[in-house]
């Protein structure tokens, strides 16, 4: 039932120029390769997956979603150079992303959103916000869910819990903050404040488990903040903390591993990691890239050897692989749902359980390849109502078929959960088994090195900004962020309490 996916022919942009140029995808000593050349610039070449086997199976799991019915643009003859969203888009807006400010209380050589760098402040009004969460609630034919509120760093924001709230207040039903932790770690009435005013999950940034990666990319050691910040966030009652490193060879690569058991330790209120590749802002030479440059492979393979094998590279699958759930439950339930319909090759995840200080992956005791194709092929019976209880009592049936019972955690009840998923596919429900379980996910997003326009088209990740527009997580920070600050932005005055470049450490922290 799953569709082949191999393109070896696609397009991109030149690092120097950015200009739209053709690539091509080869497979080469077991990688896969994008070259390009562009007539000014010459010719280059990128690690595209490190993994060719990898990147063949992840292939097969695409899907292909329709986009929204009322796009922002509705011809695009200029793609990526108009983003929209256009009618060419092929994903709805599974994450909106809205940057509240460009300030921040740190001074990250990694941060590709920094007001001291590009000497002007960008930071929407709150009916601009307003307008661009609207916008996004509007969208057809499945509104957009879940918002995520980022910069720089949102809370240097006061009124920020009022815009939580806001985004509660249209309907949003997840609500996150992508921070470095500072305001958390400073008190815990921030996070109640928070919490009252509607926020569901903390986006935190987590570099490592030890000083030095965040000695080397952060500027000094953080990671006391870190752990303030999750102390502080448990006594306020938040619930649902994503650790997010940014993952960079011969930084924190080591520590891939021990990320995923601080996690485990933590899982009364982390309840996943999502490892972020990193992606390169401006020139860098080939061989620097090289050095640095890790894929969702490399991360697999990381993962496996640092769990001693308890978590290997096949309990991975690409995001696409739950899209058959989305929409046997949309059809069930005659009511449009989000569909995970992105590029199969943007990201990766797979779900861990703890049984007894085990770390066990869902793929241990779950065929999810075959629950996964059954619950396809009934999606296509479900087109009459007075067929859809027999087809749903079927599938009902056929499920602990695909769960080994002796392997299945004792300590949780998968099987229930999987039934309750399906019987009722509520939010409560799909937040049970995030609560059971850990959420281990990776979402390489693109530089203007590796840049594949059938990726762009295909992203669920998107930006919202104060001109009406929906832009693609990976063009917008490539080739749209500084058009989009520059036109609402005011020049750039430092604040008391930002840190400068010879002095890394916020000062309130110092106190």
């Amino acid at each position: 039932m799953w569709g082949l996916y191999l393109k070896e022919h696609t397009c991109s942009v030149c690092p120097l120029c950015g200009e739209l140029i053709d690539a091509a995808l080869l497979e080469e000593d077991g990688r896969i390769i994008m070259e390009k050349t562009c007539a000014l610039h010459g010719r280059f070449r990128e690690v595209y997956w490190s993994d060719a086997a990898m990147y063949r199976r992840f292939g097969k799991f695409s899907r292909i979603g329709c986009g929204l019915l009322n796009p922002n643009v509705n011809f695009n003859s200029d793609c990526p150079f108009q983003c929209g969203l256009c009618t060419s888009h092929k994903t709805g807006t599974i994450l909106a992303n809205i940057d509240v400010t460009n300030r921040c209380n740190m001074s990250c050589p990694v941060c590709f959103a920094n007001a001291r760098v590009s000497g002007r402040i960008y930071e929407p009004d709150m009916e601009q916000i307003r307008s661009m969460m609207t916008m996004l609630r509007d969208q057809k034919p499945v509104p957009c869910f879940a918002v995520q509120f980022s910069g720089g760093e949102p809370t240097v924001r006061e009124d920020l819990p009022e815009i939580v709230e806001m985004a509660k207040d249209l309907g949003f039903v997840q609500i996150q903050v992508a921070t470095n932790g500072i305001k958390f770690a400073q008190s815990v009435a921030y996070g109640e404040k928070m919490v009252q005013a509607g926020l569901h999950t903390i986006y935190l940034q987590f570099d490592g488990v030890t000083p030095d990666p965040y000695i080397r990319m952060r500027g000094f050691n953080a990671f006391p903040i870190k752990e303030k910040a999750i102390e502080n966030a448990r006594n306020a009652g938040i619930r649902s903390i994503t650790l997010v490193p940014t993952l960079t060879k011969g930084v924190n690569d080591h520590q891939v591993g021990d990320l995923i058991r601080y996690a485990v330790k933590n899982r009364d209120v982390v309840k996943g990691v999502n490892f972020q590749p990193v992606s390169f802002t401006g020139r860098i030479r080939q061989e620097e890239r090289e050095m640095s440059r890790i894929t969702i492979p490399d991360l697999a393979k990381l993962t496996e050897e640092q769990t001693d094998g308890k978590i290997p590279c096949d309990a991975w699958y690409p995001v696409p692989f739950v899209v058959p759930i989305s929409r046997f439950l949309s059809k069930a339930r005659h009511k449009p749902l989000p569909e995970m319909t992105v590029h199969p090759h943007c990201g990766a995840a797979t779900y861990i359980f703890v049984d007894e200080g085990n770390i066990i992956p869902i793929t241990e005791f779950v065929d999810v390849e075959g629950f996964m194709e059954m619950i396809d092929e009934a999606s296509h019976e479900l087109n009459h109502d007075s067929r859809n209880l027999l087809v749903l009592a079927n599938v009902l049936r056929k499920v602990p078929g695909f769960i080994d019972h002796d392997k299945e955690p004792r300590s949780v009840n998968v099987t229930r959960m999987l039934l309750n998923v399906l019987r009722e596919g509520g939010e409560s429900v799909v937040k049970q088994f995030h609560r059971e379980s850990l959420f281990l996910g990776a979402m390489h997003f693109q530089d203007m090195y590796n840049l594949d326009m059938e990726r762009i088209q295909r992203c669920g990740i998107h930006y919202a900004t104060p001109d009406g527009k929906v832009i693609p997580f990976c063009t917008y920070n490539t080739l749209h962020r500084e058009r989009v600050e520059a036109l609402f932005s005011r020049p750039y005055v430092p604040a008391k309490e930002e840190c400068t470049e010879q002095d890394p450490m916020p000062m309130a922290l110092k106190e």
